[in-house]
């Protein structure tokens, strides 16, 4: 209740910041692409600026960070703090600005992956260092200012989730929970598992929009509004949630598995030993047998 009455008093409520994390991954929007009856990245980015912009029409001192993460690297892309004081740019000027930010990254994130073996399948997206980046930039505000606004990530996703970060991403949705982060989270492609659970845990709304025509009127309606104004709308709900785990020793997802004592390291098979923290599990417990005093005590009871 303290935290919670602290947070109340320095939040400036009706005042946003929202950190927006795009999924720029080429294979993805390569195979989105060759689909004619899908919503290529160019129509996307038609749809996806003018949410920001609306965001920031809302409230002349709503703020808005663009983080872009592909197959092998995350960065910042723009900050609209930043832009204000140099004089800022609304409308053409600003989607040209990043529109040209994010070919640019795109551009650098494909020659990392050169020498890489080529696939059909989609590799998953760096998720976890976008995330990480995100809270950063959001502790930074919390320590920089008396009263900020009201932080909250929104995560557009189209790649499959990565079971090998597993550790990272849970690791950064309880950070957020901590710090009262809510995190917001639309998949354009499979259901993805990460977000489903950052969404529940932190108190997000979770979407997958089935018609991507229209999505600038879904995201404007559902992300556009500030966290105080939600109480009095009407907002999707999932129809569940996947709780699954990846497991740490193969890195695939699970749904049964073995789960040490010690250190709640998950593993699909069972281990003669832990390998995170090096509990031995084959050592027998003390209190599965008796002892000699134990039977002792047995004996003269039975007599």
């Amino acid at each position: 209740m303290d935290n919670e009455s602290t947070l109340s008093t320095i939040y400036s409520e009706d005042v946003s910041l929202m950190v927006v994390i795009l999924d720029i991954n080429p294979l993805f929007w390569t195979s989105v692409n060759s689909n004619t009856n899908s919503l290529t990245f160019t129509k996307f980015m038609d749809q996806f600026l003018p949410l920001l912009n609306s965001v920031l029409l809302l409230n002349q001192l709503n703020e808005i960070v663009l983080i872009a993460h592909g197959i092998n690297s995350c960065g910042y892309i723009y900050n609209s703090s930043m832009e204000n004081r140099r004089g800022g740019k609304r409308g053409p000027a600003f989607f040209a600005e990043v529109s040209e930010k994010l070919k640019e990254f795109m551009e650098a994130d494909c020659l990392h992956r050169k020498g890489a073996k080529s696939t059909s399948t989609i590799v998953p997206s760096l998720l976890s260092g976008s995330l990480s980046l995100a809270l950063c930039y959001i502790q930074r505000v919390f320590r920089s200012r008396p009263i900020y606004p009201r932080p909250r990530i929104l995560c557009l996703q189209g790649s499959p989730d990565g079971p090998e970060q597993y550790v990272a991403v849970m690791n950064a949705i309880f950070s957020a929970q901590r710090s009262s982060v809510l995190i917001d989270s639309c998949v354009l492609g499979l259901n993805s598992a990460f977000l489903q659970q950052a969404s529940h845990i932190t108190g997000g709304v979770y979407i997958k929009p089935q018609q991507l025509d229209g999505l600038f009127q879904c995201l404007s309606m559902v992300f556009a509004t500030d966290v105080q104004s939600r109480s009095f709308l009407q907002l999707p709900k999932p129809a569940g949630v996947d709780f699954r785990a990846s497991c740490f020793c193969h890195k695939t997802t699970i749904s049964m598995g073995y789960i040490c004592s010690v250190c709640l390291s998950i593993f699909c098979k069972r281990h003669k030993k832990c390998s995170t923290c090096g509990s031995d599990f084959n050592r027998p417990n003390s209190n599965s047998k008796s002892s000699p005093v134990q039977k002792s005590k047995r004996k003269l009871d039975d007599r």
